[in-house]
């Protein structure tokens, strides 16, 4: 296996392991990684002793600073463009209440042990007697080949001592295209209360590391089929089920969403915008009504959902900032395209588009075209060809009025200079007409224009120009 430790770090810290009759290994995310062959940046070594101590003498010799971090046990040091952390091997034993370990100082066993999963915990050795040899006591070489999640020791034990590790199984099956082995879910579904120990700021960590995957659909289904999305993200939860009355039901709209979230994320890996896709509909359980004669009815659903995105933005502490206003814009938007495709395209609808959605018109085109979910290939030809149109008009109109993060060519200011005026009603009446005038189209979106119909306005109210006020 030496072929695998070709990077110059490897040699010297074995040089060093001889020197100071140290013990060391490189143990888990770059071995798995290493057969995998992914790229990795980050080096986890293992000491059979003080990691703290060696790492310094890494430092040393290799001429970087080295950060301690002395609750952990561990430090770490930056070398060419690799992240390197070290760490003494230990053996760890939890507490019903939380998931911080006990730690004791072990053997490599009793490390390898401790791992979340088995392809997480092979090692390789790198003394001179056993350099490149692989340890891999749990088969995790099979279960890569097998593409399976599957824990060193009793899953129910692993997942009841540290909570994260059914997230964090659910995201390596999704980022790696495995399978969860069965007795790990079914010992996922057994624990997955206790996932309420974990801080929600771990939580979205791995939320966002799934949603960020090529094909997030896949975690989101494991979440909901273990309990998991219950406990930690309730409301997406509630999108599951088919109600049916007189014969008629609605489509699924967890399933709907995933599809959603999994066609943009064919276009886009902006983790925002694939949030967008998973709230967009966030809030049909709560409009979803039954009308006689017509069906199944969600009115509203894309304002009553704008309105829920700060709350679950808070609940998952998500950023409150820029971020959460752009995935809200996203949710309040997302069907005025759908709408403008299936009618006559009037320059002002279109107008109006491009002045709500100001930078993230692109976006939202591409959270629309990810919504078409039909199955129906004549459907799609109709949206896809409409939705072209639609994007041909938005350019169009964006050529010749400019309206995309529009800003007044008259302001308040010189409303209230024109007239003489302190602010008040007035003005705010001049500034509506301006913007409504143009996103009709009855002006350009020029000074000029805007000028001449600020004074007419104006006039219209009682106002009189300073220019033309007596002495």
């Amino acid at each position: 296996m030496k072929e695998h430790l070709q990077q110059p770090i490897f040699k010297k810290l074995s040089i060093l392991a001889e020197e100071t009759k140290t013990e060391i290994y490189v143990i888990g995310g770059f071995v798995r990684d290493l057969f995998l062959k992914r790229p990795s940046k980050d080096i986890d070594i293992l000491v059979i002793g003080n990691g703290i101590k060696f790492a310094e003498a890494a430092g040393k010799l290799l001429h970087t600073k080295v950060s301690v971090f002395k609750n952990f046990g561990t430090a770490m040091l930056r070398y060419d463009d690799l992240d390197i952390e070290f760490v003494g091997a230990r053996k760890e034993s939890y507490r019903a209440e939380s998931r911080k370990p006990i730690v004791e100082n072990g053997s490599l066993e009793d490390d390898q042990k401790r791992r979340d999963f088995s392809i997480n915990a092979m090692a390789l050795g790198l003394n001179i007697d056993n350099f490149g040899n692989l340890l891999d006591p749990f088969g995790g070489i099979q279960d890569l080949e097998d593409k399976l999640i599957r824990t060193p020791l009793n899953p129910i034990e692993t997942f009841s001592d540290d909570p994260l590790r059914m997230l964090r199984a659910i995201r390596f099956a999704t980022q790696l295209n495995f399978t969860i082995h069965q007795d790990a879910l079914e010992a996922i579904k057994k624990n997955c209360n206790r996932i309420k120990i974990v801080s929600p700021e771990r939580i979205t960590d791995e939320l966002n590391k799934i949603i960020l995957a090529p094909k997030p659909s896949k975690g989101f289904i494991y979440l909901f089929d273990t309990g998991l999305l219950r406990e930690i993200f309730p409301q997406m939860a509630d999108l599951h089920g088919v109600d049916t009355i007189d014969g008629k039901g609605h489509k699924d709209n967890f399933y709907h969403t995933l599809q959603v979230l999994d066609n943009l994320s064919e276009n886009s890996d902006d983790l925002w915008l694939r949030w967008a896709a998973i709230l967009h509909d966030i809030a049909k359980p709560a409009t979803k009504r039954f009308e006689p004669g017509h069906g199944w009815t969600f009115h509203g659903h894309e304002d009553r959902g704008a309105r829920m995105v700060p709350k679950i933005f808070a609940q998952l502490k998500l950023p409150l900032n820029e971020k959460m206003k752009l995935v809200q814009k996203l949710v309040q938007l997302h069907l005025r395209p759908i709408v403008l495709a299936q009618d006559v395209v009037s320059d002002s609808a279109v107008r109006r588009l491009l002045f709500e959605a100001g930078e993230e018109i692109d976006n939202l085109m591409l959270l629309c075209n990810a919504d078409v979910t039909t199955k129906n290939e004549y459907k799609i030809k109709k949206y896809r060809r409409n939705f072209d149109l639609v994007k041909q008009k938005l350019k169009d109109v964006e050529e010749s009025d400019q309206l995309r993060n529009w800003q007044p060519p008259v302001s308040g200011e010189d409303i209230m200079k024109a007239f003489n005026l302190s602010a008040g009603k007035s003005v705010g009446i001049i500034k509506n007409q301006i913007r409504e005038a143009i996103l009709e189209g009855e002006i350009k979106n020029s000074r000029e224009e805007a000028f001449e119909f600020m004074l007419c306005k104006g006039k219209e109210l009682g106002l009189i120009p300073v220019e033309f006020k007596q002495d």
